[in-house]
């Protein structure tokens, strides 16, 4: 199998980055080249590894590691598939259930079950492949933006809470467990990862010390800034709208040369000094910027050598990329890479095509992928079919990473070094085009998703519950929900889920106002712990609103519908409006709107650890 490129820890004399850059498209070259052995080799080597775990046993593989007899004994499968699995794994059994390899932690899923996180196992050497993706980026896109290790990268990354499962192991999300390890921390010596925050600053708990404390010192450093970024296109506009909230505080500490005293982390402040002098020259800049009527280019203005900013705009993400063009004078837009908690998968090797054409070429080194075909349903909306369980024919349908076809959709499915085997991740994919035998494919969609803001995805039975949930607030007034639709809302920031009413008045009593907030609360309440999270801890999530429509709405909706195509004997309400015609014939039919009065509750880790922790 191709080796991957190596990084020495320090700057020396005979430190070569060009030699470094072409060692690491060669292996890009020789993987993607070699894509099915490469694939081989990857299966047989989890298989052998892992022959004697009990879900081998259980299921009959009888250490067979050859592909044949893999896909013909092993099911492919969900979460609620293992799930009882890692239940036991997280309640302290260590034998060898999934893996033969000790699980170092779990990662927390930003899809859920049962509206909690997913867990899923991971292994101490995983991180090894994470950091391997990672190394690829500045690589590739040092051959179409030459110079970017000439200065520094203004990302604004953050670690999230986590929580102790009763074994004692960790669950938190992947990029949180990515910061914390020596691989991030620790990280060999690369100009390509020199940052304008400081460790202790992304590493701070507190959101809003992070925040503050990598805005100060992105602006401290604003000249030396190339490339800016974050995970989430929604992560960076917020970013700005913390800047344009608090941006007479920052100029103060630049000012002065002293830190605001509501950053009270210690490690934060002394990290932060080693870059805050006093620049009364520089405040005057900035305040100068901030103060005019118009943030438009805002970025381009405050760090004018910014070539791109780096963020994932691909799927619900795109809905944010109107705003990021306002902010950044239209800066390029880069998406570098495609990865989960379940495993990272891939590259983008051609990071200046338009967000809308970006494609990933998957690493078959970082695990064994095969694809279920999907398909689309006839119809106005065109939605994605896939099954949730899969007979026996469906089963063989699978295809390898090299059997793919151009154009088609496929579900993504994966078996991973650290316990997952044939698991479907429920991204799905379309395949755009090939580098060398590897394919590139477009992410099209999450599975299901019907609203997403930020990290939470919400589907269409879990809205439905939340809202039947909602409405016996309404019952004592002799009302009924007639239809509804529901919208994510990103023209705020943060951005928020707006659901629309139609009601049955059969009662004379008028329904007070304040039923109408408890059926938003009820919803926010029903809704699972990511949504809940971004409400209460990371405030990536405005306050959920409900807007009541006029009667006949609904009838209005279908009309169009039908106007536009759809057949009146298949049409049915769609439970999420995105096409912006729709969104303003509903708004136009608002009578009253009302939101959420407070934050649903929430708390680290499942419910059923409270009290065994």
């Amino acid at each position: 199998m191709p080796e991957a490129p190596k990084n020495t820890h320090k700057p020396t004399t005979d430190y070569n980055l060009e030699l470094k850059n072409k060692k690491t498209l060669q292996f890009i070259e020789d993987v993607t080249s070699n894509a099915d052995e490469v694939q081989k080799k990857v299966l047989e080597e989890i298989l052998s590894r892992n022959a004697h775990v009990e879900y081998f046993q259980r299921n009959g593989l009888n250490g067979h590691t050859d592909r044949e007899t893999f896909k013909t004994i092993m099911p492919v499968i969900t979460y609620e598939d293992i799930q009882p699995y890692v239940d036991r794994i997280a309640n302290g059994d260590t034998s060898p259930i999934l893996s033969s390899h000790p699980i170092s932690e779990f990662l927390t899923s930003s899809g859920t079950s049962g509206g909690e996180r997913k867990l899923m196992p991971t292994i101490e050497e995983e991180l090894g492949r994470r950091s391997l993706l990672y190394s690829l980026l500045m690589p590739v896109m040092s051959q179409f933006v030459p110079g970017l290790d000439k200065g520094k990268g203004m990302y604004f990354l953050f670690i999230k809470s986590e929580a102790k499962t009763p074994s004692g192991l960790v669950a938190r999300p992947v990029l949180t467990s990515y910061y914390k390890s020596t691989h991030f921390k620790d990280r060999p010596y690369d100009p390509y990862t020199n940052y304008t925050s400081p460790n202790e600053t992304i590493l701070c708990p507190d959101s809003y010390q992070s925040m503050y404390s990598q805005m100060l010192c992105g602006l401290c450093q604003h000249k030396e800034v190339l490339r800016v970024g974050a995970v989430f296109a929604s992560g960076f506009i917020r970013a700005i709208k913390f800047l344009e909230k608090h941006w007479r505080f920052l100029c103060n500490d630049i000012r002065t040369g002293t830190i605001d005293s509501q950053i009270t982390d210690q490690s934060v402040r002394e990290a932060v000094t080693k870059i805050l002098k006093p620049d009364p020259k520089l405040a005057d800049f900035i305040e100068a910027e901030c103060s005019k009527d118009s943030w438009q280019g805002i970025i381009t203005r405050l760090w004018p050598n910014t070539k791109y900013v780096d963020v994932i705009v691909t799927g619900t993400m795109s809905q944010y990329i109107p705003t990021l063009d306002y902010y950044t004078n239209g800066l390029p837009l880069f998406c570098t890479m495609y990865a989960s908690s379940e495993c990272y998968f891939g590259v983008n090797l051609n990071p200046l095509c338009k967000p809308s054409e970006v494609s990933y070429t998957l690493i078959p080194t970082m695990a064994y992928f095969e694809f279920l075909p999907v398909q689309r349903n006839n119809g106005v909306n065109s939605s994605i079919s896939v099954p949730k369980t899969l007979n026996e024919k469906e089963q063989q349908e699978l295809v390898d990473l090299v059997d793919v076809k151009l154009g088609q959709e496929y579900e993504l499915v994966v078996t991973t070094y650290s316990g997952l085997y044939r698991y479907r991740v429920g991204d799905v994919l379309r395949v755009a085009g090939f580098k060398n035998n590897a394919p590139q494919f477009n992410f099209i969609c999450r599975k299901n998703v019907v609203l997403c803001i930020d990290s939470d995805k919400t589907d269409e039975v879990e809205l439905q519950n939340a809202v039947k949930n909602a409405v016996n607030h309404l019952l004592p007034f002799d009302a009924t929900l007639a239809e509804y639709t529901s919208y994510a809302d990103t023209t705020t920031i943060p951005g928020h889920y707006v659901l629309y009413w139609e009601l049955s008045l059969n009662g004379t009593t008028p329904i007070p106002p304040s039923v109408f907030e408890d059926c938003c609360l009820t919803i926010e309440e029903s809704l699972n712990s990511v949504y809940r999270q971004g409400r209460v801890c990371d405030k990536s999530i405005g306050p959920l609103e409900i807007k009541i429509v006029e009667p006949g709405t609904f009838d209005k909706l279908m009309d169009y519908a039908i106007s536009l195509g759809a057949s009146i004997n298949q049409y049915k309400t769609p439970r999420c409006v995105k096409f912006a015609p729709i969104v303003e014939l509903l708004n136009s039919r608002a009578v009253s709107s009302f939101f959420s009065p407070k934050c649903p509750k929430w708390f680290p880790g499942h419910k059923q650890w409270i009290n065994m922790n």
